[in-house]
């Protein structure tokens, strides 16, 4: 296998426990009873996105819908795998600043507090803009013909999952989410 390959495979399983153990926390607004939870299919179909271009990462990783690898593009590559790893430990970060308030659906939980430190002083969205990152240079990483336009399909997804986010933290937050959204960037610092 690529060297490349396996960096990117051994990242994947050094991941996954840490994602494993957010996607637990996530899973108690299923059982516990929370203030809000809009219906909408912002709540699942972002992340059914996400485990396809996994998925397609994986077969990604044995050669399968990529271009042909060459010295050419190599160093292109490792751009890649750096970014790659980079944003995929920056999500993972993002995930475990929210703690407690982490959850995998759009929702106000019953003691739901508003975080501000970590990136989310400088960005109220890091864990969307880092799985947009994560998918867009691993495709670059390993070539990928088939993640790279879905990066694209899930940027806007989040987008617009990001936004009904904020509709339900201005809803329970009012003035203070204001000041704390004056403060910070949607998805990048200070902007927007």
């Amino acid at each position: 296998m690529d060297p490349i390959n396996i960096i990117i495979l051994l990242n994947i399983i050094a991941t996954f426990g840490a994602n494993f153990s957010g996607a637990q926390k996530g899973l108690k607004t299923s059982i516990i009873k929370v203030k809000e939870k809009p219906k909408s299919y912002l709540q699942t179909l972002p992340t059914s996105v996400a485990v396809i271009t996994l998925v397609l990462l994986i077969l990604s990783l044995f050669k399968i819908g990529t271009f042909e690898y060459s010295n050419e593009i190599l160093s292109y590559r490792i751009v890649g795998l750096i970014s790659y790893l980079v944003f995929s430990w920056v999500q993972i970060w993002a995930y475990k600043t929210l703690g407690e308030n982490y959850s995998q659906d759009v929702v106000i939980l019953n003691n739901h507090k508003l975080v501000k430190s970590g990136l989310y002083r400088f960005i109220r969205h890091p864990q969307y803009l880092a799985q947009f990152l994560v998918d867009l240079t691993a495709s670059v990483a390993v070539m990928s013909y088939l993640i790279f336009p879905i990066a694209f399909v899930e940027l806007i997804l989040l987008t617009q999952r990001a936004k009904l986010e904020e509709t339900l933290l201005k809803k329970y937050f009012k003035e203070s989410f204001d000041e704390y959204k004056s403060k910070s960037g949607f998805m990048i610092p200070f902007i927007g």
